[in-house]
């Protein structure tokens, strides 16, 4: 890949890859801060990569570093509203519908959170996330079956309590 290519790579998947990695991180700098770390490694290795798979390659250094920044940051667990609502209590007024959609999904196993975001909010084919996150399309399509089911129940569980 040469400059103009690196270029015309960033310019076109960093504004998708910066939108998905705010809704994996819900942190507007971590996620600014993961689109530069992946803009850094595709120059290292822009000799290495082809334009045609820089998308994938860049979702899959994204995904990488995001699942590396929640472990060490210890940021995958349940906030002092999402306890409450697991036991059962939740108040109405306390939420807008996106904010309850966005903690069910936040409290998601980190692949299946990458793969609702990547096909319910970006849009990607089964195809493409498999190829970025490594994964078959029957395994993509179990994993994104169980994602919305887990979030149904969070959301039935919230409905029966209204």
């Amino acid at each position: 890949m040469k400059r103009k290519e690196y270029n015309i790579a960033i310019s076109k998947h960093s504004d998708n890859l910066f939108g998905y990695a705010l809704k994996f991180l819900r942190n507007y700098q971590d996620a600014k801060d993961i689109v530069q770390d992946v803009s850094e490694k595709l120059w290292v290795n822009r000799k290495t990569v082809e334009l045609n798979k820089a998308k994938s390659w860049m979702f899959t250094t994204a995904h990488n570093a995001m699942i590396n920044f929640s472990n060490r940051k210890g940021r995958v667990h349940l906030t002092s509203e999402m306890k409450f609502y697991d036991k059962g209590y939740v108040n109405p007024d306390s939420f807008e519908s996106n904010q309850v959609v966005d903690r069910a999904v936040s409290i998601l196993p980190p692949v299946q959170k990458s793969i609702i975001l990547m096909r319910d909010l970006e849009g990607y084919s089964y195809k493409e996330i498999g190829e970025i996150l490594d994964l078959s399309d029957a395994q993509v399509k179990v994993y994104l079956y169980r994602a919305r089911k887990k979030i149904k129940m969070q959301l039935k569980g919230l409905i029966e309590l209204v």
